[in-house]
Parts: structure tokens; C-alpha cells; sequence
């Protein structure tokens, strides 16, 4: 197992610059963001040209392109979102990445949760996993609650839907912490279906949980790993008794420290724990 680091925070910032960083702190993935207008690498480019000024860059400072993750549109409803997704697949097999990170989407209009997820959700990603799985590419799904894997039941439909193997999960347990779930329990139950993780934490102020209630709002936020409720150990013990052994993408959403200064500090601590 080993630290990687999602890219976002340093939006249209260089490859090389990013992977230079990366090098000198301990981390040894990278999660990096594509878009159409954004991220780190052309996929296009990639496409047109090869993949070589890419390797060149990687192959310099001694990193590993963990994933491309495509994070942005609306998957369910926006068709020039799911032809980029088309091509960020193809951009991973001309890289040589064996993960595509994605979200599942969003509520549709006029549907919960559940519903898109036997309707939208399971015609889309029906495609889209076929497609990824026809290219040799896995695709691993952030659970961000705000999406339509929420509870641990969505996340159960979501696959009973796309039934796919190559559909699976980029797992963030930080998202289940604030919501109650277990996520070892999570980690046990889901296992087949990790292909790639997040490494975030969350801090519970529960002084104002009581007094906000839990559908209040200020009384959790997102910390570097080391910094709130998540006892790593425990979770990576977890993730490699079941067969997990890659990966632990940092995602630096912790506005207590600057961007540098964040992805440090939470290498430093990963880095003491992983065995």
C-alpha cells in the first residue's frame, strides 16, 4: 500500500510541477483530474499525440498515475459529459491506468435517489461499463453522499443495476463517518468492489451535534487523514485483509491547512502507519 494524492487543488497547474511536489513528499500516486476545460492532462491530447510526454514526466520523478478521475457534468443527463467519459477511458488505455474515477450522477428531476438509480442510472452506466470493461478499464464510483451512493443501500442497487464487474468503487470513508455507517463494516461488505480509495477524514464536533442535531449544520467537516474520527489502522487493516492493497488517494479538502502544507502533513502520517 502506499500514499497518493487526488490533483484537484492544484487545478491547471503542470504535470510535472505536480508530480515534482509529489516526489519530494512522500507521495508516490497520482490521482489526476481531467475535464474538458480543466485538469492536468489532455486527454485529447493524449489521444492525438500518444503518451509518451505523459511517461516522460512520470517516469522523471519517480510517480505512479494511480487514475484519471473525471469528477465533473452530469453523467445521467449530459451526453457531451458521456462522450468525454468515452475518451478519458480510451486516454487511460493509451496511459496504461487501469482506473477511471467518476461519480455516479445526481438525483434526476423529479426522481429520488433510488429511482435514478433503477432508471437513469442503470441505462448509463449499463453503457458505460460495458464499454470500460470492453477496453480493459475499471471504473471506481466516489461515494460522495451528495451523489446517488449514499447509504449502503444505494450503494447495494447501484450494483444490482450494473451488475458489471468492472463497476466499482473509489471508497471514501470520510463520507460515511458524518452519515453513522460503519466503515469498516462498509470495507467488509463492499470489498469486491474497491478498486481505488480516498484518503480524507472527518472531524465531528459533537458538542454541536447535540445542540444542532444532526440535521443541523456545522458540526462536521473534512480533515487531512490523521485529523478527525477515522482510526487509519483499523481501516488499513481492513482494506488488506480484504484483498486491498494499492492505493490511498489523499484528498486535500481540510481548510485548516494551506494546499502544500495539507498534503504533507497527511503523508507523513500514512506514510508511519502504512505496512
Amino acid at each position: 500500500m502506499f500514499v497518493g494524492m487526488l490533483t484537484a487543488p492544484f487545478k491547471n497547474e503542470p504535470l510535472a510541477e505536480i508530480a515534482e511536489f509529489a516526489s519530494g513528499s512522500g507521495i508516490k500516486g497520482l490521482e489526476v483530474v481531467v475535464g474538458p476545460d480543466r485538469g492536468q492532462i489532455d486527454v485529447d491530447a493524449v489521444l492525438s499525440n500518444g503518451p509518451e510526454e505523459v511517461h516522460d514526466v512520470v517516469e522523471k520523478f519517480d510517480v505512479t498515475i494511480t487514475s484519471l478521475a473525471y469528477y465533473a457534468g452530469n453523467i445521467l443527463v449530459d451526453e457531451d459529459s458521456q462522450n468525454f467519459f468515452r475518451r478519458s477511458v480510451d486516454a487511460c488505455v493509451e496511459l496504461g491506468v487501469p482506473v477511471l474515477c467518476c461519480l455516479a450522477g445526481m438525483p434526476s428531476p423529479g426522481k429520488d435517489k433510488k429511482e435514478t438509480l433503477r432508471t437513469d442510472f442503470s441505462e448509463v452506466y449499463s453503457e458505460l461499463a460495458g464499454y470500460s470493461k470492453d477496453k480493459g478499464i475499471r471504473l471506481a464510483m466516489e461515494n460522495w453522499f451528495a451523489t446517488l451512493l449514499q447509504g449502503l443501500d444505494n450503494f447495494d442497487l447501484a450494483f444490482e443495476m450494473v451488475p458489471n464487474d468492472h463497476l466499482g468503487l473509489n471508497f471514501d470513508p470520510s463520507h460515511l463517518v458524518h452519515q453513522q455507517i460503519d466503515y469498516i463494516e462498509a470495507v467488509d461488505h463492499l470489498a469486491s468492489r474497491i478498486f481505488h480509495t480516498h484518503a480524507k477524514d472527518t472531524e465531528i464536533n459533537y458538542r454541536r451535534m447535540h445542540y444542532n442535531g444532526v440535521y443541523g449544520r456545522g458540526w462536521w467537516r473534512y480533515r487531512i487523514p490523521g485529523r478527525g474520527e477515522i482510526d487509519w489502522n483499523a481501516y488499513i487493516s481492513s482494506l488488506k485483509s480484504n484483498g486491498y492493497d494499492s492505493v490511498l488517494s489523499i484528498e486535500h479538502e481540510d481548510g485548516l491547512f494551506g494546499r502544500e502544507e495539507g498534503f504533507r502533513d497527511g503523508a507523513r502520517y500514512l506514510n508511519s502507519i502504512i505496512f
